[in-house]
């Protein structure tokens, strides 16, 4: 990844999960993932964010 990169995310209730994804600025997914609450998606994109940040040179 490119320093000074921008990164979304989403979050989306399934059946029974909550699906998340994290992605770069072409719209391509760095990191996916479901779990069973709403607040641990939330936690798991928080955690992607950072560690993508800090890889590419980026506060996130």
């Amino acid at each position: 990844m490119r320093k000074g990169m921008s990164l979304a995310y989403s979050l989306s209730q399934d059946d029974n999960a909550w699906r998340w994804s994290v992605y770069d600025e072409d719209g391509v997914t760095v990191a996916d993932g479901r779990l069973p609450t709403q607040d641990a998606a939330m936690a798991a994109v928080e955690t992607m964010l950072r560690r993508t940040g800090e890889d590419a040179g980026v506060a996130a």
